[in-house]
């Protein structure tokens, strides 16, 4: 494969401990790629605030990634960034911040997210109005979709594109949307879009059986996960932990021990990018081997760990896997 100075100033310099299990990592996604696998790629914490779409976007338009988990923030928050970027508002001081100051924060309608806060008119009211009008068409039509497919229709129909505030190229959700591929949103009530949703429901004016459920997000990832694990399989890309990789991990166990369909392969790649750690039981820290146990992984899947920081991590690989 082709590399650019980024790949080539990683190769030169990232040869041990955990700049070694990154390029461990990228090289076998890469080597699952060129063997025919598919790449499932999980997004937890506050990536798309992160702007991880300035690389990701292009991960997806290339076919470098078949299918997204993520939480609800970050289905919605690529898209505030999208429509509300110039109006974000940095706070590089946020750990002196006193709780005062915080809620001076709340009282000028910024929501902070560590060192950026989002500004709530320009980034939820705005969507809301928009997303508000497909869910309601929706319901007038007693269709009932995913959250991010009515996500999709709102971008794919231009009525934000009035409002772009980055280069268009550098939004994940919207490459995503064009290219049409699958994501799967477990705990979608959890987020912005979710509460106001919610709130519609409580007022009457929108049913909740409108947006279909998490456990139809788990029915179509079973079919999906059977369509395509064929040949070299689905990989598993996780950058962070939590129910954006706990949810569709847990689909292949789901379908060899409760459904007891014993031609289910396991995964057939696993990479996480995490600082959690196995203390106190934290899940999200657990090395890979335990996942052996559970039914998800098996003897001689490639896994890898990287125990660092994903935002910083993540760029990186992916630039590793475009050539950059």
């Amino acid at each position: 494969m082709s590399q650019g100075p980024i790949s080539n100033f990683m190769q030169h310099h990232y040869r041990h401990f955990n700049a070694a299990a990154m390029m461990d990592a990228s090289k076998a996604y890469v080597t699952h790629l060129s063997e025919g696998g598919k790449m499932m790629v999980t997004l937890a914490g506050a990536m798309s605030t992160a702007e991880l779409g300035i690389s990701l976007a292009e991960m997806i338009r290339q076919d470098k990634v078949h299918i997204i988990s993520c939480t609800g923030a970050n289905l919605e928050e690529d898209i505030m960034n999208l429509v509300a970027h110039n109006h974000y508002k940095r706070v590089p001081n946020y750990r002196d911040l006193t709780p005062e100051q915080e809620r001076d924060l709340l009282d000028n309608h910024f929501n902070r997210v560590t060192d950026t806060c989002i500004p709530e008119e320009e980034a939820f009211r705005r969507i809301q109005q928009h997303i508000h009008k497909v869910w309601s068409e929706a319901e007038a039509k007693g269709e009932r979709y995913f959250p991010h497919e009515y996500m999709y229709k709102m971008l794919l129909s231009g009525v934000l594109e009035q409002y772009y505030e980055i280069d268009p190229k550098n939004s994940w959700m919207l490459a995503a949307a064009q290219k049409n591929i699958p994501i799967v949103v477990p705990g979608w009530e959890d987020s912005t879009m979710g509460n106001i949703f919610a709130s519609y429901v409580i007022k009457n004016e929108l049913k909740a059986s409108t947006m279909k459920s998490g456990i139809e997000y788990m029915v179509w990832l079973s079919d999906w996960y059977r369509k395509n694990s064929g040949g070299k399989g689905v990989g598993f890309f996780q950058i962070g932990g939590g129910i954006a990789g706990d949810f569709p991990i847990c689909v292949v166990p789901m379908m060899y021990q409760d459904l007891e369909w014993h031609d289910v392969p396991f995964w057939s790649y696993f990479c996480q990018i995490s600082d959690s750690t196995t203390s106190y039981g934290s899940y999200s820290g657990a090395v890979p081997n335990e996942k052996i146990t559970w039914g998800k992984l098996d003897i001689d899947t490639p896994k890898f760990i990287v125990e660092s920081d994903a935002s910083i991590v993540a760029p990186l690989m992916f630039a590793w896997i475009l050539g950059w």
